[in-house]
């Protein structure tokens, strides 16, 4: 904690700091600042690189200080050339601050002086100018150096000054509304570090989360945030996860089931031993996932500056061709201060941040604004079965011993299977070696497991191979026959159950079972995305053709795809393309990395493998199918509020345009209008979208306050 020589000045509510490490190689106010927003308690802050200090706006709530400090002991400078949060910097005050007192300070000089003064006020504007012309060309800032510059230099000193001083205001305005679009993602991007009770030498040590390793045993107890992802084992907890995957519903947590770093055990007490630590923790992944997001640019972005551009030209040769008629240098002043560009360029990627934002707080986390464009321009998804439209926590139903040898009953048949199992990522593995763990069946020790081409595992056994996987990998590729079982097999099928194969160069060992059913809010998800314009709604399969064709018809799904071996699911979407479809895939296993890759939109679920979440363009935080209806629904809302600030941006802009040609309207009075439409646009692009579910619980609750009121009156009366 910083040491009470680092405060330099405190009240209530607000604390002024001494920071060294600002002075570090690779650290900027930026950093320091997004590494303080992340604490709740936090309401602003404001780092001076110059003077090495921090200043702390908080709320006044028992602790608060105490965290804040303790999260200044935590801060070091990112590497140079490191990860950088991709947000906007703190918008300068200064300009607008010295503009104001020059207009304020003109009436009291003589005329030298004012010139003077006006010269040093407006020589950052026109240097700005200048230096763009000769390194990009012509662009906005070429436009206002021009047009504050006539000003001057036809002797309109407090034309050129409070025009200044509009300017500086507007861009001001402007970036402070961006920064809040990239401060709505900031919880996000660096989750706050908790501090975690390690179990030692028969002693509970506190240490800070990011120290611990993985295989530590750990204890949470009430209001306590669990620091790393781990496993269950012992203890019985209610977790609010809310942070990690959008659940406001606190879930029952015991061993041994699985917990996320940066959730808030509600009630009861766990031991867990950490599995993922520091970098791997799922905190930590969401924080990468979305610093790549906020680096991404999306077509609309890029066509938005494109036209952007374009509009600073139409400008400049509308200015010359009015001066040209009317040789009014007043009007040629009014028509450079009307700039198209900053509500296109900055307009769209806020509103872009606004519908990240907005989706993150549902549950989804999308890659940026090109995941949005992309997603709201699909007319196609396909879905996985297992684990995606069925719900991802299967069951074991029955385990059968084919043959005597490695195995010569059922537990040591699921004890064997389970132990190979483990080392995989998908939900029939996580179900197998679930259903080992509640019966208390030993580890069995093996060799080196190999994946095999996305169709099954394979390890030694007492000197013998055992493979686990799929009929056809057995049969096809290892010629392990099951021809004498398919009676039991036909049974077991007919009866809605999946299959998982296990056999050794020898022969059939034996059969494990499991059953899954559709999620219950599948079909209702089915009917919101017909709704919300999709119009193929499909289903990818391994399964048999009569389960996966009878699953569709109670989903109301147009076509599946049945029996379709895990390298073929690209293709098929592929195919879909070239037919001029555009597609979405949702998918969680590690077989759906292809299909992931090769849609136009890959949607992965919160429980797939990692290698599918790797490839996925949007992660999907909450277990529920309908988030991806939601997710449809925010992209589709969001282009729509992108295109409306488009078309408002033009025809707003044009509007004021056409009143600097006429005449109309002053330098001043254009300057005022064009930064006012700015501003205006860039608050209704952070506003952002809201699903329909949230304006009809908004319109309840009008409807229950308008009631409240009157039942008040009522009473009066």
């Amino acid at each position: 904690m910083p040491s009470d020589d680092c405060i330099l000045h405190e009240l209530p509510g607000r604390i002024r700091l001494r920071i060294p490490a600002l002075g570090a190689p690779g650290s900027t106010p930026d950093d320091l600042e997004d590494w303080m927003d992340t604490l709740s308690e936090v309401s602003h802050t404001r780092a001076n690189q110059v003077a090495r200090t921090l200043v702390v706006h908080y709320d006044k709530t028992p602790g608060a200080r105490e965290r804040i400090l303790r999260r200044l002991q935590g801060y070091s400078p990112p590497p140079e050339g490191g990860l950088r949060t991709g947000v906007t910097r703190e918008p300068e005050i200064t300009p607008m601050v010295i503009s104001a007192l020059t207009i304020l300070a003109l009436p009291w000089l003589s005329r030298p002086l004012q010139i003077a003064l006006t010269g040093a006020n407006i020589a950052s504007t026109i240097g700005r100018g200048t230096e763009t012309l000769i390194r990009e060309g012509i662009k906005v800032e070429v436009l206002d150096a021009l047009a504050i510059g006539l000003s001057a230099a036809r002797g309109e000193l407090y034309t050129a000054n409070l025009t200044d001083f509009l300017l500086s205001l507007g861009h001001f305005l402007e970036r402070t509304t961006e920064r809040q679009s990239d401060r709505q993602l900031r919880k996000l991007l660096r989750p706050e570090p908790a501090m975690a009770w390690l179990e030692r030498d028969g002693e509970l040590i506190q240490i800070p989360g990011d120290q611990v390793e993985s295989g530590d045993i750990l204890q949470v107890g009430t209001g306590e945030t669990i620091p790393v992802d781990g496993r269950v084992i012992s203890g019985t907890a209610l977790v609010n996860q809310a942070l990690v995957t959008g659940e406001d519903v606190p879930v029952r947590k015991e061993a041994p089931r699985r917990v996320v770093a940066g959730s808030v055990l509600v009630e009861g007490r766990l031991r867990i031993t950490a599995t993922q630590v520091g970098a791997e923790t799922t905190t930590a992944r969401i924080a990468r996932f979305i610093q790549e997001s906020l680096d991404q640019r999306s077509d609309t972005q890029r066509e938005a500056d494109r036209l952007a551009d374009q509009r600073v030209y139409l400008t400049l040769a509308t200015g010359a061709v009015v001066y040209g008629l009317t040789r009014n240098l007043t009007r040629l002043q009014s028509v450079f201060l009307v700039d198209y560009s900053c509500a296109l360029k900055l307009g769209t990627p806020v509103a872009f941040k606004s519908g990240m934002s907005r989706a993150a707080a549902h549950g989804v986390l999308m890659k940026g604004g090109d995941a949005i464009e992309q997603l709201a321009g699909v007319d196609t998804l396909v879905f996985d079965k297992t684990g995606t439209l069925t719900h991802s926590e299967l069951s074991v139903t029955d385990v059968i011993v084919l043959r005597p040898g490695l195995s010569c009953n059922e537990a040591a048949l699921l004890a064997l299977v389970a132990s190979v199992e483990e080392h995989a990522s998908h939900p029939v593995a996580s179900a197998i070696v679930e259903a080992a763990r509640s019966r208390d069946l030993q580890h069995i020790s093996h060799g080196e497991v190999d994946y095999l081409v996305a169709h099954g595992l394979s390890a030694e056994v007492n000197g013998e191979q055992i493979l686990v996987g799929s009929r056809h990998f057995l049969e096809e590729h290892h010629g392990i026959r099951f021809a004498d079982d398919d009676r039991q097999i036909s049974a077991l099928e007919a009866s809605g159950k999946i299959l998982l194969y296990v056999g050794a160069p020898s022969g059939p060992v034996g059969l494990i079972a499991l059953r899954d059913t559709p999620r219950r809010d599948a079909a209702e998800t089915m009917k919101r995305l017909r709704a919300l314009g999709i119009e193929n709604l499909i289903m990818i399969t391994g399964d048999r053709r009569h389960k996966a064709e009878a699953l569709a018809h109670e989903l109301g799904l147009d076509a599946v795809h049945a029996e379709v071996a895990p390298e073929d699911k690209a293709a098929l979407i592929t195919g879909l393309q070239s037919a001029g479809r555009r597609v979405a895939f949702v998918g969680d296993g590690v077989n759906d990395g292809p299909a992931l890759v090769a849609a136009d939109v890959g949607i992965a679920m919160p429980r797939g493998a990692d290698i599918a979440r790797a490839t996925a363009d949007i992660l999907l935080m909450d277990d529920r199918l309908s988030v991806v209806a939601d997710a449809r629904e925010l992209a589709v809302k969001t282009m729509g509020l992108i295109r409306g600030n488009f078309r408002a941006a033009i025809g707003l802009n044009t509007g004021i345009l056409a009143g600097a040609i006429g005449g109309v309207l002053s330098p001043v009075a254009s300057a005022l209008l064009h930064n006012g439409t700015t501003v205006a646009i860039l608050l209704n692009a952070l506003r952002g979208v809201r699903l329909a579910s949230e304006q009809e619980a908004l319109l309840q609750q009008r409807m229950e306050d308008l009631e409240e009121i009157g039942n008040r009156h009522g009473r009066r009366a």
